[in-house]
């Protein structure tokens, strides 16, 4: 885990979900720099818009679920964010779906948590083992409730899965597709989800295209397009919420 320090940034208008104009300390979290690169060097030299400041603090967690939860509840310890946004890239269930675009996630959940009967996967709740509404949960799902926050990104909002292992057997990806319908799948999702609505923090998360789920073929991936529109639009979130 690398843990970067705060930087000040000066911005448009950072606002509450009141809608009354405030000084923000905010958490960027990816898993890994490269994902959110463009978007540090912007931090690091823009001058522009100084009557508001705040601090961004930005936090590479590592890749996986068990990395990101360790990082964040670490992080948690010792400073408590008004918001934290995780930006990262995802591979996507929709194949009419463009590479490179922006989505904000409105649920996810551990898609991979549970026991592969021969009847299909049963998740935890499913198996008896927690209840589907056990908090944080709602029907099995980590809902984020910010629903104002979600709208004022400006960007369609979708459904997750979370994985420790990437979906390339087509059986599995159609088991997801049939329980779950989800648009995105990622490794981190879930955990950001889970920790921030624990412990009642505003968060968002914001995931960018790089590839179809169960291509493995890297020529048909394009993660410099998926990086570099999900750092276009974090450059406007942060100047524009």
């Amino acid at each position: 885990m690398q843990h970067k320090s705060s930087h000040s940034g000066r911005f448009t208008r950072i606002t509450d979900i009141c809608g009354k104009l405030i000084g923000m300390h905010c958490l960027l979290v990816a898993a890994t720099a490269a994902e959110i690169s463009p978007f540090t060097e912007h931090l690091a030299k823009t001058e522009k818009l100084t009557h508001i400041d705040f601090d961004v603090d930005i936090l590479i967690t590592g890749v996986g679920s068990v990395a990101a939860t360790y990082a964040l509840t670490r992080y948690l310890q010792h400073k408590r964010p008004e918001l934290i946004i995780q930006a990262g890239v995802a591979g996507c269930f929709d194949a009419s779906i463009a590479l490179g675009t922006v989505f904000a996630v409105q649920k996810d959940n551990f898609a991979d948590l549970g026991v592969q009967e021969k009847t299909g996967f049963k998740n935890l709740s499913e198996l008896g083992l927690t209840g589907a509404n056990e908090a944080p949960f709602k029907k099995s799902w980590l809902i984020n409730p910010h629903t104002t926050l979600l709208k004022r990104s400006r960007l369609k909002k979708v459904s997750a899965v979370t994985v420790n292992e990437i979906s390339t057997s087509p059986k599995r990806i159609r088991e997801y597709q049939e329980k779950y319908q989800p648009v995105l799948e990622t490794m981190e999702g879930a955990a950001l989800h889970y920790v921030c609505l624990q412990e009642n923090i505003s968060f968002m998360q914001v995931r960018s295209v790089s590839n179809q789920v169960g291509i493995r073929n890297k020529n048909k991936w394009d993660l410099p397009l998926a990086i570099g529109h999900l750092n276009q639009v974090l450059v406007r979130l942060l100047e524009g919420l």
